[in-house]
């Protein structure tokens, strides 16, 4: 075969990469079909006798121009790394070029290159992601060790989180009760990671899940494995920890000092306070079969938002025998203001409001008492359950219509004195609300629940408030005993 122009012209057309050639003033020359696909140009006469800065290819020329610099004085480059612009699009390239010599001269440089973007985005992915269990960990399950024979160790993690992909660690609860054994069974959802989302973006969304299924995966070793529901939604498979007092012990501690929840997550200026509400279920001591299993842990999961969220329950079947999500699930906002509005207008004063109110407000807020404070600074139990007790500096505190929080750290230093009383009652979440009119203050409702770091939720705010609007306007309108 006679080597003719036609047929080189015919080669470097069916080649993949990109092939150019330039003369020593490193101006184009040529270039094949594939270089002309890339930048979407019908015919070479557009950059004939151009240079790339002519193109405008590339945002920063310099490195290009240096490269083929050191190409036409005799050097040789290698699948250098670099970046140009394509129909406006930033794409990632590697390029290598070589001088073209007319006899002893150079008299000019040919040079090819691979668009690379997809793998670099690929790379970028992996590299951003994390893997909480090797082959090996997972190889000691029978399930596991038999699944990792047909499926990659890619598919059976979640592509984000790292820990188990819904699907198998589903599968996996499914295959222990069909091989008859006991494990625990937890589903945690985490709070308010809505407002994270719309407030900090996905991005931050994605790097508390990270966080979260970082410290699961590390605290479950040993106890057995951690996965990921769906969203916000992780589950834990505990093949150690069977019994009541054992499974408490496991939560107390992720609640607790091992760094999983109730704690603040550091992105950029931001500190994320991060809690979970928990339920879990045992096979076969509580349920039979999966669906039935499964069907516990979403309800006892229901039953700790109920309470407040943050916090974990564990099914026992006399007390969450008859439990049923349908009656977790709170009756509505305008419903409950409009029986609170009743109840207020059925009695006269306004203590006996304040007791006519408490059913409604236990049943709604899941609290187990209401407090208030007078205008000369007592806090009072409305159900008399504890003394009453000096707060007055419960003012410094309250510089808006409503505090809410999960802890007392910010009571500590606002106004100790009230800070002492609940913690001396073992109150953990306090919500307060000002009962007034324009300036004038007669008081603060008071919601504290003891041993329950809960997360207020808005309507439940919205709840308090309004009553605190409510008997505020009736000891302003009908001039009743304000509270002392």
């Amino acid at each position: 075969m006679k080597m003719t122009a036609s047929l080189f012209d015919n080669i470097i057309d069916t080649a993949q990469d990109c092939i150019f050639w330039k003369d020593k003033e490193r101006r184009f020359v040529g270039v094949n079909q594939a270089f002309l696909d890339f930048y979407g140009f019908d015919s070479p006469d557009v950059l004939i006798g151009k240079t790339d800065e002519d193109m405008g290819w590339h945002n920063d020329p310099a490195p290009f121009m240096q490269d083929e610099m050191r190409v036409l004085e005799g050097e040789s480059t290698y699948k250098v790394p670099g970046k140009c612009m394509v129909r406006g699009e930033e794409r990632d390239i590697i390029a290598t070029k070589r001088p073209i010599y007319g006899g002893n001269e150079i008299v000019g440089l040919v040079g090819s290159f691979s668009d690379v973007t997809d793998v670099m985005r690929r790379k970028n992915e992996m590299d951003q992601a994390q893997i909480m269990y090797t082959k090996e960990q997972l190889r000691q399950y029978p399930y596991f060790d038999k699944l990792m024979d047909e499926v990659r160790m890619d598919e059976i993690l979640d592509s984000l989180t790292g820990i188990i992909a819904r699907a198998y660690i589903l599968d996996f609860a499914k295959a222990l009760i069909a091989q008859k054994t006991p494990f625990t069974f937890a589903i945690i959802d985490l709070d308010n990671f809505k407002f994270i989302n719309d407030t900090y973006g996905h991005y931050a969304g994605d790097h508390v899940l990270m966080d979260v299924s970082r410290h699961l995966a590390l605290y479950t070793q040993g106890y057995g494995v951690a996965g990921r529901f769906g969203g916000d939604e992780l589950l834990i498979i505990n093949l150690k920890d069977i019994e009541y007092p054992d499974k408490a012990q496991f939560f107390d501690q992720m609640y607790g000092n091992h760094n999983i929840l109730r704690k603040n997550i550091p992105l950029d200026d931001h500190n994320l306070f991060v809690t979970g509400t928990s339920g879990c279920a045992t096979y076969p001591n509580d349920a039979q079969s999966y669906d039935e299993l499964f069907g516990l842990i979403d309800k006892t999961l229901y039953h700790g938002k109920s309470k407040g969220r943050n916090c974990y329950t564990i099914y026992e079947e006399q007390k969450h025998r008859d439990l049923e999500i349908k009656k977790i699930a709170k009756q509505g906002v305008y419903t409950c203001m409009s029986a609170l509005t009743r109840q207020c207008e059925m009695v006269q004063g306004f203590e006996n409001k304040l007791q006519a109110v408490v059913p409604l407000l236990m049943d709604e807020l899941q609290i187990s008492d209401l407090y208030y404070v007078g205008r000369n600074g007592q806090i009072h139990s409305v159900l008399g359950k504890k003394k009453v007790e000096d707060v007055s500096d419960i003012r410094q505190l309250m510089s808006e219509e409503l505090y809410a929080d999960s802890t007392l750290e910010k009571i500590q230093h606002k106004s100790p004195v009230l800070y002492e009383v609940l913690n001396r009652w073992g109150i953990e979440a306090v919500m307060i609300v000002r009962m007034g009119i324009e300036k004038e203050t007669f008081g603060y409702l008071v919601c504290a629940e003891p041993k329950n770091q809960r997360i207020w939720q808005e309507n439940e705010c919205g709840i308090l408030y309004f009553l605190a609007k409510l008997l505020a306007a009736n000891i302003y309108i009908e001039l009743e005993a304000r509270p002392e």
